[in-house]
């Protein structure tokens, strides 16, 4: 048997024997989707619904826990590619939901990893799933149908790319209240797809709980996130996250959304050598209350109309630059969900510790680019070093019981 078939059969053999659409997920209600939530707050919703025009992970309330998982694709054609997205549609449909895993019997491998116990809670997962610039070379012959700002990431001044922890085929974002309920999402769809696609890079994640309260803190300390203007009006979704077909835009993209993911490594050591009064003035707001340095509460307007020269905001300044508040700059603003990581010590005893910062666009270069290159030898960028990560596009969602991942794009 060759490579090829193996993975094929092997693939098949899960769809087949019913691993990919447990029964229990088959007959459960579908989850109603929970109200939303103020900005930056986590999510202890028991579950979000998982069909609809646009996948579940990108406007829900970010969930306490996360992982960024990355994929090679070695399906051998675009037949195994189909089945693949369908495999992943099956096992997050029914993860979502939740439900008792299949009896297999005592002489097969058992269904279910068993780290959630004999039942599987829904407890506020979500799975969002983004294909890479990769996909569409010529293996699967999707070239001419790819996303139109889509491509590798590129490297911007001031980064320390690891390719090996960039980039990718697929991207699985995903969100729970608790972290064994993503490991055990991780695991089950890594193992339901392990002939046709293997695992690149990984990063788990996690929001903080406000403190005192407000926006949750990064591991500098200071508010992250208070600014949320893609979620400040009901229309703002439509001209901030979701990309439409047309212009240049073939039409299985709408719906979907341009996800950036960048791990930027925070040098604590040095930054916790830093006086208040300069850190403040880096990021142009007050760390203990959030609130700018022109204002009181964390989410004041900064006013720069009366402060033009940056006598108490800087003209450097990270929130400055990041978005002045000008008409000319609120259509480059995007969605940011981003994650706080700790990875531990690194081989020169120095803490691993930064922050998995997460985005959806409209239009990558109108927003995302656009900003960074704004950003470029901010006087922050001493104490953070984006090391991985990589651009992608959140497909649009699943909307129906036979709809699947990607179908737009390969039916």
């Amino acid at each position: 048997m060759t490579a090829e078939l193996a993975r094929r059969g092997f693939l098949h053999g899960l769809l087949g024997a019913g691993i990919a659409a447990p029964i229990a997920a088959a007959a459960s209600a579908e989850p109603a989707a929970a109200a939303s939530a103020e900005p930056g707050a986590a999510s202890k919703a028991a579950s979000y619904a998982f069909h609809g025009a646009h996948q579940a992970g990108v406007l829900t309330p970010a969930q306490r826990n996360a992982t960024f998982a990355a994929f090679d694709l070695t399906a051998s054609g675009r037949v195994e590619l189909t089945d693949l997205m369908k495999a992943i549609t099956d096992r997050a449909r029914f993860l979502t939901v939740g439900g008792t895993p299949q009896t297999v019997g005592i002489t097969a491998p058992p269904a279910d990893s068993g780290v959630l116990g004999p039942q599987v809670p829904a407890d506020g997962l979500t799975v969002t799933v983004s294909l890479g610039a990769s996909v569409f070379d010529d293996r699967y012959g999707l070239s001419g149908l790819k996303p139109h700002r889509l491509r590798t990431m590129e490297d911007f001044p001031n980064d320390d790319l690891d390719r090996a922890s960039c980039d990718g085929d697929v991207l699985l974002q995903l969100c729970a209240n608790n972290p064994d309920t993503v490991t055990h999402a991780l695991r089950d769809i890594a193992r339901a797809t392990r002939g046709a696609m293997q695992p690149r890079w990984r990063k788990d994640g996690f929001s903080s709980p406000p403190r005192p309260s407000g926006t949750p803190r990064n591991l500098m300390g200071f508010k992250d996130g208070t600014s949320a203007p893609a979620l400040a009006t009901a229309s703002a979704p439509d001209e901030l996250v979701w990309t439409h077909a047309g212009a240049a835009e073939p039409s299985w993209v709408e719906g979907g959304s341009y996800h950036v993911v960048r791990i930027i490594r925070m040098l604590v050591e040095f930054w916790d050598r830093v006086s208040l009064h300069e850190q403040e003035n880096m990021i142009g707001r007050r760390r203990d209350s959030g609130a700018p340095l022109t204002g009181t509460h964390e989410h004041d307007d900064p006013r720069y109309e009366t402060d033009p020269t940056g006598d108490v905001i800087q003209l450097d300044a990270h929130i400055r630059l990041a978005n002045n508040r000008s008409p000319q700059q609120a259509k480059q603003q995007m969605l940011r969900r981003g994650y706080n990581y700790d990875s531990g010590i690194d081989v020169n005893g120095n803490f691993d510790n930064g922050l998995i910062f997460n985005c959806f666009n409209q239009d990558l270069e109108r927003q995302f680019v656009t900003v960074q290159k704004r950003l470029a030898d901010e006087p922050l960028a001493d104490y953070i070093s984006p090391t991985g990560g990589g651009y992608f596009f959140a497909l649009p969602g699943v909307r129906h019981r036979a709809d699947w991942y990607a179908s737009g794009l390969l039916a």
